[in-house]
Formats: C-alpha cells, sequence, structure tokens
C-alpha cells in the first residue's frame, strides 16, 4: 500500500502543478515553467525510490528467490534496497523544496494570495535545501535539526492549500470577454 501510495502521490503532485502553471503562467512564464520541472523532477526521482522500496518488499516477503545468498544475504538486500529508497526520497527533497521558492515568487507576484504567503513558502525551500544539506553533509546534525527544519514547509504547504480552498482567488475577465458578457 506505500508503494502504490507514493505512485499515486506523486500523479496528484504533477496535476497541482499542471494546474498551478495554468492558473500562474500569466505572471511570468519562464518561473512557471520551473515550477513545472521541479515538480516533475521531485516526481520521478520519488516513483524510482518507490521502486526500490517495492523490491526491497518483494525480497523480504520471498517473492524473489534469494536462496543462493542465505538469509543474511537477503537480509542485506532488503537492507540495502530500503536504504537505497530512503536516499532517493531525501535526494527529490531537493526539488520538493525548490519548486516551493518559484511558487512563492509566483504567489507573491499575482497579487491573488497574502504577500506573507509567497515568503513563506520561499522560506520553507530554503529549509527543504538546509535539512537536505545537513542530513547528506553533517548527518548527526541532520538528525538533530530535522525536526526544526520541516516547521515552515508544514506551515506553507497546508497554508497555500487551505487559502486556495478557504478564499479561493478571482480572475478578472479580459475586457473583450466583460464586453461580450454584458452585452
Amino acid at each position: 500500500m506505500g508503494v502504490v501510495a507514493d505512485l499515486l502521490d506523486g500523479t496528484f503532485f504533477v496535476f497541482l502543478a499542471l494546474a498551478l502553471y495554468i492558473l500562474l503562467k500569466h505572471v511570468h512564464k519562464s518561473t512557471a515553467r520551473a515550477m513545472l520541472v521541479l515538480v516533475i523532477l521531485a516526481t520521478g526521482i520519488t516513483c524510482l525510490s518507490a521502486l526500490f522500496e517495492f523490491e526491497g518488499l518483494r525480497v523480504a516477503t520471498g517473492a524473489v528467490d534469494m536462496a543462493a545468498f542465505g538469509a543474511a544475504g537477503s537480509s542485506a538486500l532488503v537492507l540495502l534496497l530500503l536504504d537505497a529508497q530512503h536516499y532517493g526520497l531525501l535526494i527529490a527533497q531537493i526539488f520538493f523544496g525548490l519548486w516551493l521558492a518559484p511558487l512563492g515568487y509566483l504567489a507573491y507576484r499575482s497579487g491573488w494570495f497574502p504577500k506573507a504567503l509567497g515568503v513563506v513558502l520561499i522560506a520553507a525551500a530554503a529549509s527543504y535545501l538546509v535539512d537536505f544539506l545537513a542530513a547528506f553533509l553533517v548527518p548527526d546534525l541532520g538528525k538533530a535539526i530535522h525536526g526544526y527544519a520541516t516547521i515552515l514547509p508544514a506551515i506553507a504547504e497546508p497554508a497555500m492549500v487551505l487559502y486556495l480552498l478557504v478564499v479561493g482567488i478571482h480572475t478578472r475577465k479580459p475586457k473583450a470577454e466583460r464586453i461580450l458578457a454584458a452585452a
């Protein structure tokens, strides 16, 4: 179920990014494209990482014949596959963080969202990157700061979703459409 959840999550994430691209491309098309590309990269890495998780599960449950490796070899392979999945998700975190920067910029510049939300999204991007760098470069520090580094993303991302769900946005019709609607 976890593998399927990761794959579905990735699929919905791409569709979310496409919707946000369509919504915000008028603000700055290149920045909106960058946001979309970063989401696609994050999703690709996440889905590839799910493959390692799935294969680790198959080895652990005996669905793959690993008798030649023995019990200890099979267990070591399972741990290796699960470690590959874990570090794959950490690598994907680069792009999970980076996509928030263009999103924050677009939200800030669009005028449809509170400027503070755009700033918090950009700060959350920086927080993701600090968490990633600490996890890879200074693992002990990474473990110590992980709980703190996830605070901003845990505020920024739900705040964006809640704002869209509760307040929404009101786009203006182009002048020609307003004239036709009035006639």
